[in-house]
């Protein structure tokens, strides 16, 4: 049941990361980095939550069964 719930979140975490990854190269992205140094709000939890997702994915699917 785990490793069924950890490649879950492996693949919805590289999908976000990926997703993420386009919208950093988004017209509004690149505005707001000329203006404020930084990426969109959504650029940021897009990929934040996309490594956040795809590490607590690989931990539940390498990890050794008990």
């Amino acid at each position: 049941m785990n490793k069924g719930i950890g490649i879950a979140l492996l693949v919805v975490g590289i999908v976000l990361v990926v997703y993420g990854m386009n919208a950093s190269d988004s017209v509004s992205s690149n505005i707001s980095r000329t203006f404020t140094g930084a990426p969109t709000n959504k650029t940021l939890w897009l990929l934040l939550g996309g490594a956040g997702c795809a590490i607590t994915g690989a931990v539940m699917t390498f990890r050794p069964a008990k």
